[in-house]
């Protein structure tokens, strides 16, 4: 199975570097980094042609002009991209376990996507971290706020990773999915601009069509560097639009993924 990982990022180079690295050093590598870039100065592009140089598998920067948060825009750039039959999607301050792609894999079934859970990083460490450029046996370390989350157990996930048809609680800083799904969708829908909703809405429209949420615990660990919180100015208008997917239980977005397909 060919497996993609999409990274999104936006002018934070320092921590964009340090979730290349912990990628780069998988225990399975996946077919191929692509970096969903919404309109990062131009010093972001070139960390990712110099690791990509090296880099023992295709490391690709798809970037878009910044024209504010377009975050749907920019992973359905990706997504039209990618060539694995499986996407995995994580945040640029996403540290992740070595083993977080091949904990993916072993959990990926047709039907369903994944949604993994985080560590939650503070600042002081968060800045260890970025010094340092890496994470350090985070299950003593100073700094973690929810500790249980850095156990990994292939036991405990097959005991307490579950499937549901539920929409809280999604997070698609560590989220995986098959292409096919996400095409049959269109993909993320592009009315979204700012901050908000818009991953909340492509899940909505996933579980619309019969795609069913596994939870995933005590695997595929994902460690969330801290930062401060984006602008919300266009929440309620963002509301507004994964209300009427859930009320009207759609299942395709007029404006995604296919206007990048070639």
């Amino acid at each position: 199975m060919d497996i993609s990982l999409i990274i999104t990022t936006y002018n934070w180079k320092e921590a964009l570097g340090v979730s290349l690295a912990s990628v780069l050093a998988q225990t399975l590598p996946p077919c191929e980094i692509i970096v969903a870039d919404d309109g990062s100065r131009p010093d972001t592009g070139e960390l990712v042609r110099r690791l990509a140089a090296t880099a023992p598998v295709p490391v690709i920067h798809s970037w878009q002009e910044d024209l504010g948060f377009r975050l749907a825009m920019s992973r359905n750039r990706a997504i039209a991209r990618a060539r694995g039959a499986y996407i995995i999607l994580i945040d640029g301050d996403i540290v992740v376990d070595r083993r977080f792609v091949e904990d993916h894999r072993d959990f990926a079934r047709m039907g369903h996507f994944v949604q993994g859970t985080r560590v939650l990083l503070g600042p002081e460490l968060t800045e260890r971290v970025l010094t340092s450029g890496e994470l350090r046996w985070p299950l003593l370390a100073r700094g973690v706020e929810n500790r249980k989350n850095c156990v990994r157990s292939l036991l405990l996930a097959r005991l307490f990773s579950f499937r549901s048809r539920r929409l809280p609680g999604v997070k698609t800083c560590n989220f995986a999915f098959w292409r096919e799904d996400a095409l049959a969708i269109n993909g993320f829908n592009e009315e979204f601009v700012g901050w908000g909703r818009e991953d909340s809405e492509f899940t909505a429209r996933l579980l619309n069509t019969g795609v069913r949420r596994q939870n995933l615990k005590f695997c595929a660990l994902g460690y969330h560097l801290h930062h401060s919180m984006n602008e919300r100015d266009r929440l309620a208008i963002n509301d507004s639009i994964l209300r009427r997917t859930i009320d009207e239980k759609l299942r395709r977005c007029e404006r995604g993924v296919d206007q990048y397909l070639g």
